[in-house]
């Protein structure tokens, strides 16, 4: 499947060659996807990155538009960026040091009679130094999971693609918060699952909510990221979970839990409330780094098999060096100290969102490593994002997550983790100024 940005490159293309003008209208997204034979979602994320690249503006009701080029001279806001670009759509915590700590770690899997055993292939199972290293690293205060239900992937969004694989047929439908990860929209399609959104509010989805969705047609599973919610940042309160999980066992409803961000806290998973039926998904990527992931997923006594059959059928088993780097990581307490430095890390960047972005409403978390910004009127999400993008920042806008495409908000997430801390604050203050000077 051909990557989406390079079938933005060729709409850009088409814009800097003058085939399409300023002002012309792009064919709506169905009709982008109908034409080149992708999957709606893939138009959706180039249509997204389009806006990013601020090479177009989405008019609701209307379509998407060519922008009209930036003038030449006086001061606007879509003037060209003088400074270097920060990305703040990537999120990837990084701790000072990190490469050395982690390149300490991995020394002795490289002689060479060690290499040739890691280099062999792992199964979805693992090996059972691997499972009792995840185990000890995924248990908390209240939960500690058997190391012989835990399987490994490639990473997380593998392991998140297995469970819903092994779980709903195509067909079927998943309950989801209205505003969710982007890439679970993206596997859903893959997989011919229809998403369903439920609503929310502070202290995570509603019960009502899912009942109400599975009374109209039975749900098959639920995905929910009960601990620090991308992109809202919230945090299910303890009550809201027994009660989503007592509702869960008394529909019969699979869960898949997205606990990628839970290394930032200390809450347990839904699985302390109802054991048979959460399957946890985890991962080293924010740990640790994303070059080198495995992706853990925790499931339910009696469905390991059924599960390690999705891995191995989908092809996304975890490689067996990552295994072994996974085992030393844990093992030596490099992952420990990776994640108290992140923590630290994390919480000093939420600081610098106060001071810059104080004045707006700006959700968050002071653990989260991520900001959900609800853009001052008359500010729209598309069009903030392509400001932002001709300044030199790239910003997530707010649509990307919307479970149903009818509804989006207009606001925009900030990953706070990827950009060195006085880019982020340059890109914070500019993006602070760009807000109050309106569209």
């Amino acid at each position: 499947m051909e990557d989406y940005r390079r079938l933005a490159d060729r709409v850009a293309d088409g814009i800097a060659s003058g085939r399409l003008k300023p002002g012309e209208r792009l064919p709506p997204q169905r009709v982008f996807a109908r034409r080149l034979g992708i999957a709606a979602s893939t138009a959706g994320r180039v249509y997204a990155e389009l806006v990013r690249r601020g090479l177009v503006v989405g008019e609701v009701g209307r379509g998407t538009f060519v922008r009209a080029a930036p003038e030449g001279t006086g001061r606007s806001l879509v003037e060209a960026a003088t400074e270097a670009p920060v990305n703040l759509e990537l999120n990837y915590p990084s701790a000072p040091g990190q490469s050395e700590l982690i390149a300490r770690s991995l020394a002795p899997l490289l002689r060479a009679d060690v290499l040739t055993e890691a280099l062999r292939p792992a199964a979805a199972t693992g090996t059972p130094e691997a499972r009792a290293a995840a185990a000890s690293l995924l248990a908390t205060p209240g939960h500690s999971p058997a190391p012989d239900q835990v399987l490994f992937t490639g990473n997380a969004r593998q392991a998140i693609a297995a469970a819903l694989a092994g779980l709903v047929r195509p067909g079927g439908r998943v309950g989801a918060e209205a505003l969710t990860y982007p890439v679970v929209k993206e596997i859903a399609a893959r997989l011919g699952i229809t998403l369903v959104p439920l609503a929310t509010d502070a202290e995570g989805p509603l019960p009502r909510s899912v009942a109400a969705a599975h009374r109209t047609a039975p749900l098959a599973a639920l995905y929910l990221q009960p601990t620090l919610h991308n992109p809202t940042s919230v945090t299910t309160s303890p009550e809201r979970r027994r009660r989503l999980a007592a509702l869960a066992v008394d529909l019969d409803i699979p869960v898949v839990e997205d606990r990628i961000w839970s290394y930032l806290t200390d809450d347990d998973p839904l699985a302390v409330h109802a054991p048979g039926l959460v399957h946890v998904v985890d991962g080293l990527s924010k740990r640790v780094a994303p070059g080198l992931s495995v992706g853990f997923l925790v499931v339910p006594e009696g469905r390991v098999e059924a599960v390690a059959g999705a891995v191995r059928s989908g092809g996304w088993s975890a490689g067996r060096f990552a295994l072994e780097a996974a085992v030393r990581w844990i093992g030596d307490g490099t992952v420990r100290r990776l994640v108290a430095a992140k923590r630290a890390d994390a919480a000093h960047r939420q600081r610098l969102v106060g001071e810059e972005l104080g004045a707006f409403a700006v959700r968050s978390d002071p653990r989260a490593g991520f900001a959900w910004w609800e853009l001052p009127a008359p500010w729209r999400a598309d069009t903030f994002t392509a400001a932002a993008a001709a300044h030199g920042i790239a910003v997530t806008p707010g649509p990307a997550f919307a479970v149903d495409p009818s509804r989006t908000p207009d606001a925009v997430r900030l990953g706070l983790a990827s950009a060195p801390e006085p880019d982020l604050r340059r890109a914070l203050r500019t993006l602070a100024g760009v807000a109050r000077t309106g569209p």
